[in-house]
Parts: C-alpha cells; sequence; structure tokens
C-alpha cells in the first residue's frame, strides 16, 4: 500500500493500463487515447460527437465530453503541464486523424497560460470558473481537468489555430514549426518526410483555405494523483 501522494508517470504501462479500468461508456474516447493508431479516431464532424459521450457546450463554441474523470487536484496558471494527445480535424478528405503524442512517446508540456498554447486546450485543461470574463471570450463555465483524467473537445478556429493562417504578403504558409507558433504543433522531422507537419500545416497553417474546421483533441492529463486513487487503482 502507498502512503503517500505518488507522481503519475507517462509511460507506456501508465498510458495503456488506465484503459481496462475505465468505465464502459468512456470506451470511444479511452481507446482512441490509449490505441491511437486504431480507427476509433473521429473521422467526421459527426463521428467527433462519439455516441456514448455527452457533450456540453460553452458560449464560446467549444464542446467537451469527459470519457474519464481523474483524481486529485486540478493544474492552475503557472503550473507545469504535461498531457497526451490525439490530434484529429473534422475537414479532412483523406482521414481525420493528425497527430498522436502517444504513437511519438512525446507527452506535450507547457506552462499554464504562458501564451505558448491554444486557448481552447487551455480552457480543456484548466477549466474556466464561474467567474470567467465572458466579453474575453472565456465563456460558461468548463470544469477542469483532473490527473489521470480523459477528455475530447472539439475547439472552433477561434480558440485553435486561427492566427496560423493570417495571411502574411507574398506567403502562402506562415513558419509555424514548433517552438514558432502557439502548439501543440506537431513536429516537422517525424513521419516520413515530416508528413504529421505537413498535414497540419495545410489544414491549420494555410491562408489559402477558405476556413478553419473544428479541432478535435482526446486529452489524457498526467499529474498527481492521491494515494488512496493509486491503491484503490492497483
Amino acid at each position: 500500500a502507498l502512503q503517500q501522494q505518488q507522481q503519475q508517470q507517462p509511460g507506456d504501462g501508465g498510458r495503456r493500463s488506465f484503459l481496462a479500468r475505465a468505465p464502459p461508456a468512456a470506451a470511444a474516447v479511452v481507446s482512441t487515447i490509449a490505441s491511437s493508431s486504431s480507427s476509433s479516431s473521429p473521422s467526421s464532424a459527426a463521428h467527433a460527437h462519439a455516441a456514448d459521450l455527452t457533450f456540453a457546450t460553452s458560449s464560446t463554441g467549444l464542446q467537451w465530453a469527459d470519457a474519464k474523470v481523474g483524481s486529485g487536484a486540478p493544474p492552475s496558471v503557472g503550473n507545469p503541464v504535461s498531457i497526451d494527445y490525439v490530434m484529429s480535424t473534422t475537414g479532412a478528405r483523406y482521414g481525420a486523424k493528425i497527430y498522436s503524442t502517444i504513437d511519438a512517446n512525446a507527452p506535450y508540456r507547457w506552462i499554464a497560460g504562458d501564451g505558448t498554447t491554444v486557448k481552447g486546450v487551455e480552457m480543456a485543461v484548466l477549466g474556466v470558473g464561474a467567474g470567467a470574463d465572458k466579453d474575453k471570450g472565456d465563456g460558461a463555465i468548463i470544469p477542469p481537468m483532473l490527473p489521470g483524467g480523459v477528455r475530447r473537445v472539439i475547439i472552433p478556429s477561434k480558440l485553435g489555430y486561427e492566427s496560423l493562417a493570417r495571411p502574411i504578403s507574398g506567403m502562402q504558409y506562415q513558419d509555424c514549426q514548433e517552438g514558432k507558433g502557439v502548439g501543440p504543433i506537431p513536429p516537422a522531422e517525424e513521419g516520413t518526410a515530416g508528413e504529421y507537419y505537413q498535414r497540419f500545416k495545410n489544414i491549420y497553417c494555410n491562408a489559402n483555405r477558405p476556413y478553419q474546421p473544428d479541432l478535435v483533441m482526446d486529452i489524457k492529463l498526467y499529474g498527481k494523483r492521491t494515494a488512496a486513487t493509486v491503491q484503490s487503482a492497483q
């Protein structure tokens, strides 16, 4: 028995073992996160709304559903955040999935509130409280994620990569490689000839595209869980 708080490590066992403990209703999103190379990634706007998930919608247009509720303390502004995600889109002709940190064995990390991550992802992870400033686009209350939790979010362009598609004189694409624009952005060097980044760029970093489709993110949050939670999971 563990008597103190433990850090949940984002290793392969931690990522995949929670699948067996997830409630049946969580299967669609949990399977996407745990086995991101499968066909369970959403292939359209309809599939993004998995039948066994109940979505809520913020006044901003952000939609979210919890496949698995975590435990422990939620992250807050100024805290380091670590997540695994599967990035998909509702507007691709040749399949929806863009990139998975699980496939790459490289969780996405940032400091909450530091401006490096799109607003929709931060809202999904940190939540939006009752005192949110609706004039700034925060909208209705969104509960924060807790460590070990899995959430699917459907993010409209205004809360996603809209800034990366703004035209620049003489350029069709901005230089939106990782570290040069708000993240998360698939690494340019991964895949065959950087296929993941190229796919992302063609959809979300393309000034010639008439609109940006909604972004679908299946997110698992890492962090500290209480000793009681760790014991019950064993």
